[in-house]
Protein backbone atom coordinates (compact mmCIF):
# COMPACT_ATOMS: atom_id res chain seq x y z
CA UNK A 1 0.00 0.00 0.00
CA UNK A 2 0.55 3.54 -1.01
CA UNK A 3 -0.06 6.20 1.01
CA UNK A 4 0.90 10.00 -0.13
CA UNK A 5 1.24 12.88 1.43
CA UNK A 6 1.30 16.57 1.00
CA UNK A 7 1.30 19.75 2.81
CA UNK A 8 -1.69 22.24 2.65
CA UNK A 9 -2.23 24.82 4.76
CA UNK A 10 -0.09 23.24 7.44
CA UNK A 11 -1.50 19.92 7.63
CA UNK A 12 -0.56 16.76 6.17
CA UNK A 13 -3.24 15.83 3.43
CA UNK A 14 -3.67 12.77 1.98
CA UNK A 15 -3.42 12.90 -1.82
CA UNK A 16 -4.60 9.99 -4.47
CA UNK A 17 -1.96 9.54 -6.94
CA UNK A 18 1.34 12.02 -7.62
CA UNK A 19 -1.10 13.95 -10.44
CA UNK A 20 -2.60 15.42 -7.48
CA UNK A 21 0.62 17.19 -5.84
CA UNK A 22 2.55 18.11 -8.96
CA UNK A 23 2.77 22.15 -7.74
CA UNK A 24 3.43 21.11 -4.10
CA UNK A 25 5.13 17.76 -4.25
CA UNK A 26 5.11 15.26 -1.71
CA UNK A 27 6.27 15.71 1.83
CA UNK A 28 6.06 11.88 2.88
CA UNK A 29 5.70 8.50 0.76
CA UNK A 30 4.40 5.79 3.25
CA UNK A 31 5.35 2.12 1.55
CA UNK A 32 3.63 -0.25 3.77
CA UNK A 33 3.94 -4.09 2.22
CA UNK A 34 4.57 -2.68 -1.12
CA UNK A 35 4.36 -4.31 -4.43
CA UNK A 36 6.80 -4.16 -7.10
CA UNK A 37 4.53 -1.37 -9.16
CA UNK A 38 4.45 0.94 -5.94
CA UNK A 39 7.76 0.34 -5.26
CA UNK A 40 9.06 1.14 -8.67
CA UNK A 41 6.80 4.35 -9.03
CA UNK A 42 8.69 6.00 -5.99
CA UNK A 43 11.97 5.00 -6.92
CA UNK A 44 11.12 6.76 -10.36
CA UNK A 45 9.76 9.93 -8.86
CA UNK A 46 12.63 10.40 -6.63
CA UNK A 47 15.42 8.39 -8.38
CA UNK A 48 16.75 6.31 -5.50
CA UNK A 49 16.55 2.05 -4.90
CA UNK A 50 14.48 1.62 -2.08
CA UNK A 51 15.95 -1.43 -0.09
CA UNK A 52 13.85 -4.61 0.02
CA UNK A 53 12.79 -6.22 3.26
CA UNK A 54 15.86 -8.67 3.50
CA UNK A 55 18.27 -5.86 3.53
CA UNK A 56 16.08 -3.89 6.09
CA UNK A 57 16.52 -7.00 7.86
CA UNK A 58 20.15 -7.04 8.11
CA UNK A 59 22.09 -5.59 11.69
CA UNK A 60 25.12 -4.35 10.22
CA UNK A 61 25.24 -0.19 10.71
CA UNK A 62 26.64 -0.23 7.29
CA UNK A 63 23.69 -1.60 5.90
CA UNK A 64 21.51 -0.01 8.13
CA UNK A 65 22.84 3.56 7.73
CA UNK A 66 24.17 5.35 4.58
CA UNK A 67 23.84 7.73 1.72
CA UNK A 68 22.86 6.94 -1.65
CA UNK A 69 22.01 9.08 -4.46
CA UNK A 70 21.74 12.19 -2.12
CA UNK A 71 19.50 10.59 0.00
CA UNK A 72 19.83 9.29 3.88
CA UNK A 73 18.45 5.82 4.00
CA UNK A 74 17.97 5.20 8.13
CA UNK A 75 16.58 1.94 9.21
CA UNK A 76 15.84 1.31 12.79
CA UNK A 77 14.00 -1.64 14.76
CA UNK A 78 9.94 -0.91 15.53
CA UNK A 79 7.89 -2.73 17.77
CA UNK A 80 4.41 -3.65 16.18
CA UNK A 81 1.49 -4.63 18.39
CA UNK A 82 2.66 -3.96 21.32
CA UNK A 83 -0.45 -3.79 23.54
CA UNK A 84 -1.39 -7.39 22.26
CA UNK A 85 -0.10 -10.83 23.63
CA UNK A 86 1.99 -11.21 20.31
CA UNK A 87 4.16 -7.95 19.81
CA UNK A 88 6.68 -8.34 17.09
CA UNK A 89 9.42 -6.57 15.90
CA UNK A 90 9.64 -5.21 12.52
CA UNK A 91 12.91 -2.60 10.40
CA UNK A 92 11.40 0.51 9.19
CA UNK A 93 13.17 2.38 6.59
CA UNK A 94 13.47 6.18 6.61
CA UNK A 95 14.87 7.76 3.08
CA UNK A 96 15.20 11.89 3.34
CA UNK A 97 16.04 13.04 0.11
CA UNK A 98 15.00 16.61 -0.09
CA UNK A 99 12.12 17.73 1.45
CA UNK A 100 10.38 14.32 0.74
CA UNK A 101 10.31 11.02 3.52
CA UNK A 102 9.92 7.99 2.31
CA UNK A 103 8.94 5.18 4.49
CA UNK A 104 9.49 1.58 3.84
CA UNK A 105 7.87 -1.11 6.65
CA UNK A 106 6.46 -5.02 6.42
CA UNK A 107 4.40 -3.79 10.01
CA UNK A 108 2.06 -1.33 10.97
CA UNK A 109 3.30 0.22 14.51
CA UNK A 110 0.15 2.78 15.75
CA UNK A 111 2.32 6.08 15.60
CA UNK A 112 2.78 5.47 11.48
CA UNK A 113 -1.92 5.20 11.38
CA UNK A 114 -2.17 8.09 14.53
CA UNK A 115 0.60 10.77 13.08
CA UNK A 116 -1.48 11.94 10.31
CA UNK A 117 -4.67 12.61 12.57
CA UNK A 118 -2.15 14.61 14.86
CA UNK A 119 -2.18 17.70 12.33
CA UNK A 120 -5.84 17.84 12.47
CA UNK A 121 -5.82 19.07 15.58
CA UNK A 122 -6.05 22.70 16.40
CA UNK A 123 -2.76 24.38 17.59
CA UNK A 124 -0.23 21.75 16.64
CA UNK A 125 3.28 23.10 14.75
CA UNK A 126 2.90 22.83 11.05
CA UNK A 127 4.41 19.42 9.02
CA UNK A 128 6.26 20.94 5.63
CA UNK A 129 9.97 18.46 5.37
CA UNK A 130 9.77 15.14 5.15
CA UNK A 131 12.33 15.73 7.94
CA UNK A 132 10.13 17.29 10.41
CA UNK A 133 7.64 14.06 10.11
CA UNK A 134 10.07 11.68 10.29
CA UNK A 135 11.13 13.49 13.74
CA UNK A 136 7.55 13.56 14.64
CA UNK A 137 7.00 9.64 13.90
CA UNK A 138 10.36 9.03 15.47
CA UNK A 139 8.88 10.93 18.42
CA UNK A 140 5.92 9.29 18.76
CA UNK A 141 7.40 5.79 18.56
CA UNK A 142 9.53 6.97 21.87
CA UNK A 143 6.55 8.06 23.79
CA UNK A 144 5.04 4.62 22.68
CA UNK A 145 8.40 3.10 24.39
CA UNK A 146 7.89 5.32 26.92
CA UNK A 147 4.25 3.90 28.18
CA UNK A 148 5.14 0.94 27.37
CA UNK A 149 8.05 0.88 30.23
CA UNK A 150 5.74 2.41 32.42
CA UNK A 151 3.25 -0.05 32.27
CA UNK A 152 6.03 -2.91 32.19
CA UNK A 153 6.80 -1.26 35.42
CA UNK A 154 3.71 -1.52 36.74
CA UNK A 155 3.13 -4.87 36.08
CA UNK A 156 6.40 -5.88 37.41
CA UNK A 157 5.25 -4.76 40.75
CA UNK A 158 1.95 -6.56 40.93
CA UNK A 159 4.25 -9.62 39.85
CA UNK A 160 6.72 -8.64 42.55
CA UNK A 161 3.60 -8.62 45.24
CA UNK A 162 2.08 -12.21 43.92
CA UNK A 163 6.00 -13.44 44.41
CA UNK A 164 6.69 -12.78 47.88
CA UNK A 165 3.08 -12.37 49.67
CA UNK A 166 1.27 -15.23 48.50
CA UNK A 167 -0.56 -16.52 51.29
CA UNK A 168 -1.65 -19.82 49.90
CA UNK A 169 -1.73 -22.79 52.20
CA UNK A 170 -2.08 -25.31 49.04
CA UNK A 171 1.40 -26.13 48.07
CA UNK A 172 0.11 -27.33 44.39
CA UNK A 173 -1.71 -24.26 44.42
CA UNK A 174 0.98 -22.18 44.99
CA UNK A 175 3.06 -24.19 42.90
CA UNK A 176 0.69 -23.65 40.07
CA UNK A 177 0.64 -19.73 40.52
CA UNK A 178 4.52 -19.70 40.61
CA UNK A 179 4.50 -21.30 37.37
CA UNK A 180 1.78 -19.29 35.83
CA UNK A 181 3.77 -16.25 36.85
CA UNK A 182 7.17 -17.48 35.33
CA UNK A 183 4.92 -17.40 31.85
CA UNK A 184 3.81 -13.50 33.01
CA UNK A 185 7.29 -12.89 33.26
CA UNK A 186 8.47 -14.30 30.54
CA UNK A 187 5.87 -12.73 28.58
CA UNK A 188 7.67 -8.93 30.21
CA UNK A 189 11.01 -10.04 29.29
CA UNK A 190 10.57 -10.88 25.87
CA UNK A 191 8.55 -7.68 25.31
CA UNK A 192 11.30 -5.44 26.97
CA UNK A 193 13.81 -7.11 24.69
CA UNK A 194 11.95 -5.44 21.88
CA UNK A 195 11.74 -2.27 23.27
CA UNK A 196 15.18 -1.96 24.94
CA UNK A 197 16.46 -3.11 21.12
CA UNK A 198 13.91 -0.40 19.00
CA UNK A 199 14.86 2.24 21.51
CA UNK A 200 18.90 1.53 20.56
CA UNK A 201 18.50 1.51 17.20
CA UNK A 202 16.56 4.52 17.44
CA UNK A 203 19.58 6.33 19.31
CA UNK A 204 22.07 5.34 16.24
CA UNK A 205 19.54 6.31 13.91
CA UNK A 206 19.13 10.48 15.15
CA UNK A 207 22.66 10.34 15.95
CA UNK A 208 23.20 9.39 12.20
CA UNK A 209 21.18 11.86 11.11
CA UNK A 210 22.28 14.53 13.76
CA UNK A 211 26.19 13.87 11.95
CA UNK A 212 24.92 14.28 8.54
CA UNK A 213 22.48 17.15 8.96
CA UNK A 214 24.26 21.47 7.65
CA UNK A 215 25.52 23.40 10.19
CA UNK A 216 22.63 26.11 8.88
CA UNK A 217 19.93 23.69 9.17
CA UNK A 218 16.76 25.13 11.09
CA UNK A 219 18.05 24.96 15.06
CA UNK A 220 14.19 24.13 16.14
CA UNK A 221 15.12 20.57 14.08
CA UNK A 222 18.17 20.30 15.81
CA UNK A 223 16.58 20.92 19.55
CA UNK A 224 14.21 18.05 18.98
CA UNK A 225 16.68 16.05 17.56
CA UNK A 226 18.65 16.56 20.72
CA UNK A 227 15.67 15.86 23.48
CA UNK A 228 14.89 12.90 20.82
CA UNK A 229 18.61 11.60 21.82
CA UNK A 230 18.25 12.21 25.66
CA UNK A 231 14.65 10.55 25.54
CA UNK A 232 16.18 7.26 24.00
CA UNK A 233 19.13 7.59 26.22
CA UNK A 234 16.83 8.02 29.20
CA UNK A 235 14.45 5.34 27.96
CA UNK A 236 17.27 2.55 27.30
CA UNK A 237 18.76 2.92 31.06
CA UNK A 238 15.11 2.85 32.57
CA UNK A 239 14.92 -0.33 30.49
CA UNK A 240 18.48 -1.84 31.22
CA UNK A 241 16.87 -1.22 35.28
CA UNK A 242 13.27 -2.83 34.17
CA UNK A 243 15.65 -6.07 32.79
CA UNK A 244 17.51 -6.46 36.09
CA UNK A 245 14.08 -6.49 37.89
CA UNK A 246 12.78 -8.73 35.56
CA UNK A 247 15.42 -10.99 35.63
CA UNK A 248 15.25 -10.97 39.46
CA UNK A 249 11.86 -11.55 39.93
CA UNK A 250 12.67 -14.39 37.58
CA UNK A 251 15.06 -15.68 39.37
CA UNK A 252 13.19 -15.52 42.89
CA UNK A 253 9.93 -16.89 41.39
CA UNK A 254 12.62 -20.18 40.21
CA UNK A 255 13.96 -19.99 43.91
CA UNK A 256 10.45 -20.22 45.38
CA UNK A 257 9.04 -23.15 43.41
CA UNK A 258 12.46 -25.14 44.35
CA UNK A 259 12.06 -24.00 48.17
CA UNK A 260 8.26 -25.57 47.52
CA UNK A 261 9.50 -28.60 46.23
CA UNK A 262 12.18 -29.54 48.79
CA UNK A 263 9.65 -28.95 51.49
CA UNK A 264 7.54 -31.45 49.57
CA UNK A 265 10.87 -34.27 49.62
CA UNK A 266 11.61 -33.03 53.25
CA UNK A 267 8.01 -34.36 54.33
CA UNK A 268 8.23 -37.47 52.89
CA UNK A 269 11.59 -38.40 53.62
CA UNK A 270 10.89 -37.56 57.84
CA UNK A 271 7.72 -39.33 57.23
CA UNK A 272 9.61 -42.35 55.49
CA UNK A 273 12.12 -42.46 58.80
CA UNK A 274 9.37 -42.11 61.60
CA UNK A 275 7.71 -44.62 60.03
CA UNK A 276 10.62 -47.05 59.77
CA UNK A 277 10.88 -48.64 63.87
CA UNK A 278 7.14 -49.25 63.37
CA UNK A 279 8.08 -51.19 59.73
CA UNK A 280 10.92 -52.85 61.63
CA UNK A 281 8.66 -54.11 64.33
CA UNK A 282 5.59 -55.09 62.40
CA UNK A 283 8.44 -57.14 60.53
CA UNK A 284 10.00 -59.18 63.96
CA UNK A 285 6.52 -60.06 64.83
CA UNK A 286 5.74 -61.16 61.38
CA UNK A 287 8.43 -63.69 61.40
CA UNK A 288 7.31 -67.67 61.37
CA UNK A 289 9.36 -68.32 63.95
CA UNK A 290 8.35 -71.73 66.37
CA UNK A 291 9.51 -69.93 69.77
CA UNK A 292 8.09 -66.68 69.87
CA UNK A 293 7.00 -65.92 73.73
CA UNK A 294 4.69 -62.80 72.47
CA UNK A 295 2.73 -64.97 70.10
CA UNK A 296 1.08 -66.62 72.77
CA UNK A 297 1.11 -64.05 75.52
CA UNK A 298 -2.39 -62.57 75.95
CA UNK A 299 -1.28 -59.15 75.96
CA UNK A 300 0.90 -59.84 72.88
CA UNK A 301 -0.93 -57.83 70.19
CA UNK A 302 -1.31 -54.81 72.33
CA UNK A 303 1.87 -54.78 72.99
CA UNK A 304 3.10 -54.86 69.68
CA UNK A 305 0.82 -52.20 68.53
CA UNK A 306 1.85 -49.72 71.41
CA UNK A 307 5.40 -50.53 70.65
CA UNK A 308 4.92 -49.50 67.07
CA UNK A 309 3.13 -46.46 67.87
CA UNK A 310 5.57 -45.06 70.16
CA UNK A 311 8.63 -46.22 67.77
CA UNK A 312 6.39 -43.58 65.88
CA UNK A 313 5.81 -40.94 67.80
CA UNK A 314 9.56 -40.31 69.34
CA UNK A 315 11.07 -39.74 65.97
CA UNK A 316 8.29 -37.59 65.43
CA UNK A 317 8.95 -35.55 68.70
CA UNK A 318 12.60 -35.34 67.79
CA UNK A 319 12.29 -33.52 64.05
CA UNK A 320 9.68 -31.38 65.55
CA UNK A 321 12.26 -30.06 68.44
CA UNK A 322 15.36 -29.97 66.04
CA UNK A 323 13.02 -27.90 64.24
CA UNK A 324 12.73 -30.49 60.73
CA UNK A 325 8.93 -30.18 60.28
Amino acid sequence: MLRIFTGRNGHLALAENFHEIEATGPIWLDLLNPDADEVKLVEAHLGIDIPTRDEMAEIEPSARLYDEDDAEFMTMTAVANIDSDDPVKAPVTFIVKGPTLVTVRHADPSPFRTYPLKFQRVGVAPAMSGESVMLGLIELLIDRAADTLERIGDEADAISREVFRNRSTSASKKTRDLQSLIEQIGRKGDLLTKVRESLVSTARLVAYHSARRPARSAKDSQQRIELIQRDATSLGEHSIFLSGKVNFLLDATLGLINLEQNQIIKIFSVAAVALLPPTLVASIYGMNFDFMPELHWTFGYPWALGLMVLSAVFPYLYFKRRGWL
